[in-house]
């Protein structure tokens, strides 16, 4: 039986247009079958399409300008894009997902809240509750199905570089983490953790300030979470560190996750 490797991507770019060198070229280096791309921050009609398909790629995006945005960049045709969820305003462009290859693939850019039991940390928490009907009801038709993204959520401890500092603070509350709980209540799985990580204390967003990626002072907030059928197929998961090296870097880097599909 011949069996197919299905390489799948996520990176935070911080604005489409600053990174899209570094877009390319980390396709070119590392051959991803789908890039999702959050905070592109274009509207759809300044998206850079052209640059893109001379890549070899296509894609498909949901964006608005200055703000948010997200796209699916893949090799094989996307289809069946859904933006739309339920109880949440549209006019944030957070949520894209789209059929590729069999696989369904659900791109978010999950609200950041801003502070703790501010208005914005409670939009967040509801929003969750959104996203999590929305997945639910996603699992119901897609077996096969990868839910990916910027969370603005460290799921636990090992995922900060400082977890007293951090302790009660927005993007590692235990409200914010029951949320993601329910995610895995469904059948998710963190397909990082499903191996052993070397090095241990491995990270996807580092603050532009105060050398926080020198120090590596940084969370694990951009997550891949994978469907039961899919993590019986997936052969590894890692965070490439080297874009955040690069000139004028997103201060998020590229999560990776490869699948061998029968």
């Amino acid at each position: 039986m011949q069996h197919k490797t299905f390489k799948v991507a996520s990176w935070n770019v911080n604005s489409i247009r600053s990174r899209l060198t570094h877009i390319l070229d980390w396709l070119n280096d590392s051959q991803a079958d789908v890039l999702a791309v959050q905070e592109t921050k274009v509207p759809d009609e300044q998206f850079p399409i052209t640059e893109i398909e001379a890549a070899g790629y296509q894609a498909i995006f949901s964006g608005q300008k200055s703000y948010n945005g997200v796209a699916l960049l893949s090799r094989d045709t996307a289809s069946d894009k859904n933006t739309e969820v339920n109880g949440i305003d549209d006019s944030e462009r957070r949520v894209l997902a789209a059929t590729v290859n069999d696989i369904r693939i659900i791109n978010l850019y999950v609200v950041n809240g801003k502070e703790v039991d501010s208005e914005y940390y409670q939009y967040k928490l509801k929003w969750l509750e959104h996203i999590r009907t929305f997945i639910q009801a996603e699992m119901e038709k897609y077996p096969k199905l990868i839910v990916l993204g910027d969370f603005n959520i460290a799921p636990a401890d090992a995922d900060v570089h400082d977890p007293k500092q951090w302790a009660g603070r927005i993007l590692c509350t235990d409200a914010e983490r029951h949320k993601l709980k329910t995610f895995f209540d469904l059948g998710l799985a963190d397909s990082f953790r499903l191996f052993e990580q070397n090095p241990e204390h491995s990270y996807s967003w580092w603050d532009y300030r105060g050398g926080s990626f020198d120090k590596n002072a940084g969370l694990r907030i951009d997550l891949l979470l994978a469907s039961a059928t899919l993590c019986e197929c997936c052969v590894s998961s890692a965070i490439d560190r080297q874009p955040r090296m690069w000139e004028r870097p997103s201060d998020h880097t590229p999560i990776v996750a490869e699948f061998v599909l029968p």
